[in-house]
């Protein structure tokens, strides 16, 4: 990976009106983060009419969905999704692809998640392609002559897949650009990442919680309550340091109860540091360092940035994105 230039991105939640989402993107954009990605969780907007606003916010940073699923929308809407963006950016699209999280709730199969997503992958390549051949898969097909009934930007869009799977990932080795952990923030689980994908020209994107602000106990206090639904998901996939199955199950439990200040207040400093960036502007950055230090090709620094979201990514703009270019 030392022949790309190491990057920064931007992770949005989709829980804010129309109109809140192109004053963080610009600020992000002019301050020359890399990325503006949305995320697509159960129980929040769909990415979509987040990521259009943020298109016509941005001149430069490539945007995605940070991830769509196979499961809950089919692979010929992903298609229609992504070629829109890539239309209203002028070619800065890229799609993201994951299982989901969260899903089993409403009663979702997500079963053969490898399968799903390679289809799924293979579906959309072929529609933006204006491969017209058909295709027949086990999970999902598409009939000889079909395609998309309008003009397109480009014939293929960069594909990144988040998991921590590793057969998800040794598929991402062959057929993306860029795998991303999210939920995470530990140095340590890139090198294990890089084994698992296999390739090295396939970029590693850690992202995470982050709360910045110039008291950091604060910022820290504040992070712990919104990692805590995070590492109820992920907590038990880290295999550089597992996490007490014991600790797990209390925060499980409280995270059902919607208890997320209890359940934050039980994760210790060092869970906290793998699972979230967390402090002063100083200590973000250097947490961040390390993680491209490790080798990641990108830090995306997740919601809610701060204390108060705006003054959050001012500071990461202004003070965190410089520390990490010099």
């Amino acid at each position: 990976m030392s022949g790309r230039r190491r990057e920064l991105g931007l992770g949005l939640q989709t829980n804010k009106p129309v109109g809140g989402y192109a004053p963080l993107a610009r600020a992000a954009d002019d301050a020359g983060f890399d990325v503006v990605t949305v995320f697509n969780d159960l129980w929040f907007q769909p990415a979509l009419p987040a990521l259009l606003e943020i298109a016509t916010a941005t001149r430069r940073a490539r945007i995605g969905p940070s991830c769509l699923n196979p499961f809950a929308l089919h692979p010929v809407e992903i298609a229609g999704q992504i070629a829109a963006l890539d239309r209203a950016s002028q070619g800065r699209a890229f799609l993201g692809l994951a299982a989901g999280a969260w899903l089993q709730s409403i009663g979702v199969d997500q079963s053969r998640p490898v399968v799903a997503i390679a289809e799924a992958w293979e579906i959309v390549r072929r529609l933006l392609a204006r491969d017209d051949n058909g295709f027949e898969g086990t999970r999902f097909s598409l009939p000889p002559g079909a395609t998309l009934h309008y003009e397109l930007e480009r014939p293929e869009v960069p594909l990144l897949v988040g998991t921590w799977s590793p057969r998800l990932a040794a598929f991402a080795g062959k057929a993306a650009s860029e795998v991303k952990a999210g939920g995470s923030a530990n140095p340590d689980l890139v090198p294990v990442l890089r084994e698992r994908i296999g390739a090295p020209h396939v970029g590693i994107v850690v992202g995470a919680v982050t709360v910045v602000d110039e008291d950091g106990e604060r910022a820290r206090t504040a992070a712990r309550r919104e990692v805590a639904m995070y590492v109820d998901v992920v907590g038990a996939l880290d295999p550089t340091t597992p996490t007490e199955p014991e600790l797990l199950a209390r925060v499980r439990q409280l995270v059902a109860e919607g208890r997320h200040d209890d359940a934050g207040a039980l994760l210790p400093d060092e869970i906290l540091r793998r699972f979230a960036f967390a402090g002063t502007p100083t200590e973000v950055a250097a947490h961040a360092e390390a993680v491209l230090d490790a080798g990641a090709l990108r830090v995306d620094f997740g919601t809610p940035h701060g204390i108060d979201e705006r003054h959050g990514v001012d500071l990461l703009c202004r003070e965190v994105l410089p520390r990490l270019r010099r």
